[in-house]
């Protein structure tokens, strides 16, 4: 999928060089100010390691430098990447949002990352355990193995983070192109949000928890260079980084038992999109 993604890019950027060629560059200034746009794509994700404490009744631990991965779909296809229907198979991003001028914009969006604690892995674990299974007992800077009769923690229904964001938008004048038809702009911007995932915990043999909850903050930048065509359409690649608290994932059907740990995250992003007016501009 990503040598796709490339070649449709550098194929975008050729073509754009031909019109500047055969078309002498105007002095028409796309103006974004009072327009809508909407986006949808798809993401990898990479983590950095994390300290995850598991709580409850008959527990408290904590493991120490975990590992994880996103769960991306390999194949692309119409099935998983272009129905609306399951837009939440693959890690997908979605966000809508209004110009207001021509360099600024406020958007909503929806960051669907997945999560995977990796296994098996050996990791450092202090704490206790006392729930009558074989890893009863106290540790103390012990070593144990992540494997499946232990622990299998992920959020393979996705992170899901729900943000809002303020960007800037800069035209991109020192490419050359007729503007009418193809242009270039800079994007950079921040944002804050909450997680609203459902964690897919198998944990010392229990029933795990299967409802969608708000578990955590996070924050985050990107940067981004969008390719708009035909005045209307485009498609931007971003890179984003930053950083999310997870302070109360469910891990059982149990309401007392619970995770929490922080970490960074970086995204590379691939969307298509389009923007538009509901509003006709005042004369």
């Amino acid at each position: 999928m990503n040598i796709k993604f490339l070649s449709l890019l550098s194929l975008l950027f050729f073509t754009s060089l031909s019109f500047s060629q055969d078309n002498p560059t105007t002095e028409y200034n796309p103006s974004k100010k009072g327009k809508f746009y909407l986006y949808w794509g798809w993401n990898r994700a990479d983590y950095t390691k994390s300290d995850i404490t598991f709580s409850g009744p008959d527990h408290n631990f904590t493991l120490y430098n975990v590992s994880a991965h996103d769960n991306p779909q390999d194949k692309f296809g119409f099935k998983e990447h272009l129905n609306p229907g399951r837009m939440t198979i693959p890690q997908t991003n979605f966000r809508i949002g209004y110009f207001l001028n021509d360099n600024y914009s406020i958007s909503f969006g929806f960051d669907h990352m997945k999560y995977v604690v990796d296994r098996p892995q050996d990791v450092t674990i202090n704490g206790h355990i006392s729930d009558g299974s074989t890893f009863d007992g106290t540790y103390n800077n012990e070593t144990i193995t992540v494997e499946d009769d232990f622990l299998q923690f992920e959020y393979t229904d996705g992170l899901n983070y729900i943000n809002l964001e303020l960007n800037r938008n800069d035209h991109l004048k020192f490419i050359k192109t007729n503007p009418k038809t193809v242009y270039f702009n800079s994007i950079v911007g921040v944002g804050a949000g909450v997680l609203f995932p459902r964690t897919n915990a198998t944990f010392l043999g229990r029933e795990k928890n299967d409802k969608f909850s708000v578990s955590g903050f996070g924050a985050s930048a990107k940067v981004g260079l969008n390719i708009t065509f035909l005045k209307h359409f485009f498609v931007q690649s971003e890179l984003k980084g930053g950083y999310i608290n997870m302070l109360n994932s469910k891990t059982t059907s149990d309401p007392a038992n619970k995770a929490k740990h922080h970490f960074f995250f970086l995204q590379r992003n691939i969307v298509f999109g389009a923007h538009f007016r509901l509003f006709k501009p005042k004369q």
